[in-house]
C-alpha cells in the first residue's frame, strides 16, 4: 500500500545523505567501509547518489539475501561481486576500516563480535542493542579491542536540536531543565509501506526488541540522556498498548515512558498510530521554554514577559554533518567522539536500559527503580 508515500520518504530521507561506492575515484584517501546487512530501510540512505562522494568508499557488503541485494543493486548501481553471503568473509576479503550495520537489532552484537576481534571500527543504526545484556558485551568486546561503537539517528543531524541544546543547556537562557517533552512516530511502518525485509524482522518481539517502544522510543531516550549529559534518571514509567493488533500482533504501537531525575522529567512519546510523521521536543525550565518543531524550526519564549519567536536554523556546530562523513571522520581520527554525544557508546548503553525499563515498568505494570 501506499508506494508512492514511501517513494517520497526515501527519497526525503537520502536527501540528508550523500554516499559513495567502491567504483569512485579514490582522490582523497577514502575511508574503506563495508555493510553489514541491507534488510533496514535506512540503507537507502546510505547507497543514494553514492558516486558523488570521496571521503568513503564501499568495498564490501554482507547479505545472504541475495534477491535483495540483486534489487538494490539495480537500483543503486554496486557490483554484485562485492556482496558476500556472512560477514566474516567480506571482511576477511575486503579489508574495511568500518562496518555500518544495517540488520536487526538483534544481530547488532553479532556485527560487533565478528569486527571487534579484528580491529574494525563498527557504527550500527539506532538503538545500539536489543538489550542490556547485548549492549554490555557489545561495549566489552569495543573497549577490549580498542574500536570506536557508535549509535546513528536520524535526529543527530538535526540543526534545530543544537541550538536548542545550546540555549537551554549551554546557556541556560530557559532557566533550570524541569521538564522535556519528546515526540516520535508516524502512522506506522505497515502504512508508509516498508519493505517486507524491513517488516520482518521491526514487528518481530525478539529481533527489535519491541514496537514502538523500540524504534521510536529510542530517540527520545537518546535525546534526554544528551540534555541531562548521561546522568541517569532514577525511575522509569511506561505504558506500552497495541492500538492495531491486527496489524502488529506481536509488538506495541504505542509507547509513552516517563523518565525521573531529581530536579526534571521526561515524558517520552513513541507511536505508529499519529496521523502525520513527527520528530519534535519541547525543553521547560523555570523562566522559559524553547521548542524543536523539526529539524531546523525553532520556536521559543525565554521568560513569561517575552513574546514567543521562531527561529530557521541552518548550521549545527558539528565537524561533520551526516553519519557517514561523520564515521569516517571519527576513524581517521579528524572528530573525537565525547561520552556525552548522542552518538557515543556511553549515551547508548544508557538508552538500552532506559528501554529494557520501560518494558519492564509496563509489563509489570509499575514504577522501575533505575539501577545504577
Amino acid at each position: 500500500m501506499k508506494f508512492p508515500i514511501l517513494l517520497i520518504s526515501l527519497i526525503i530521507f537520502a536527501g540528508l545523505f550523500v554516499k559513495q561506492l567502491i567504483d569512485t575515484p579514490p582522490s582523497s584517501n577514502p575511508v574503506r567501509i563495508g555493510i553489514d546487512g541491507l534488510s533496514h530501510d535506512h540503507v537507502h540512505g546510505l547507497l543514494n547518489r553514492y558516486k558523488e562522494r570521496t571521503d568513503i568508499l564501499i568495498v564490501g557488503i554482507a547479505e545472504s539475501n541475495k534477491k535483495r541485494a540483486q534489487a538494490l543493486s539495480v537500483q543503486y548501481g554496486f557490483d554484485m561481486g562485492i556482496v558476500y553471503d556472512d560477514l566474516a568473509t567480506m571482511v576477511e576479503e575486503t579489508q574495511p576500516e568500518g562496518v555500518v550495520a544495517f540488520n536487526s537489532i538483534y544481530d547488532h552484537l553479532s556485527t560487533v563480535e565478528v569486527c571487534a576481534p579484528r580491529g574494525i571500527h563498527v557504527m550500527v543504526e539506532k538503538p545500539l542493542a536489543v538489550s542490556t545484556e547485548h549492549a554490555e558485551e557489545m561495549k566489552k568486546l569495543a573497549r577490549e579491542n580498542n574500536i570506536h561503537l557508535l549509535t546513528n539517528y536520524e535526529t543527530t543531524w538535526y540543526p534545530a536540536h543544537y541550538k536548542a541544546f545550546e540555549m537551554a543547556v549551554l546557556k541556560q537562557e530557559i532557566g533550570d531543565i524541569n521538564k522535556v517533552i519528546i515526540n516520535d512516530g508516524h502512522k506506522g511502518p505497515v502504512e508508509i509501506g516498508c519493505s517486507p525485509e524491513f517488516l520482518e524482522w521491526l514487528t518481530d518481539p525478539v529481533q527489535n526488541g519491541g514496537g514502538a517502544v523500540t524504534d521510536f522510543g529510542c530517540y527520545g531516550a537518546n535525546l534526554m540522556t544528551w540534555i541531562m549529559q548521561n546522568e541517569e534518571p532514577e525511575t522509569v514509567t511506561a505504558i506500552l498498548q497495541t492500538i492495531k493488533p491486527e496489524v502488529y500482533p506481536e509488538v506495541d504501537d504505542q509507547a509513552t515512558i516517563i523518565l525521573t531525575y531529581p530536579h526534571a522529567q521526561a515524558v517520552i512519546q513513541g507511536s505508529w498510530n499519529w496521523p502525520i510523521d513527527r520528530k519534535d521536543l519541547s525543553i521547560y525550565g523555570e523562566d522559559g521554554y524553547v521548542s524543536v518543531l523539526n529539524s531546523h524550526d525553532l520556536e521559543y519564549r525565554l521568560a513569561r514577559s517575552t513574546p514567543k519567536r521562531e527561529e530557521k536554523v541552518t548550521e549545527s556546530p558539528l565537524e561533520a554533518k551526516e553519519p557517514f562523513n561523520y564515521f569516517a571522520n571519527v576513524i581517521r581520527g579528524d572528530v573525537k567522539v565525547k561520552v556525552t554525544d548522542l552518538s557515543s557508546l556511553e549515551n547508548n548503553l544508557i538508552v538500552v536500559k532506559i528501554l529494557d525499563a520501560a518494558k519492564q515498568s509496563a509489563a509489570e505494570g509499575r514504577t522501575v527503580q533505575f539501577t545504577k
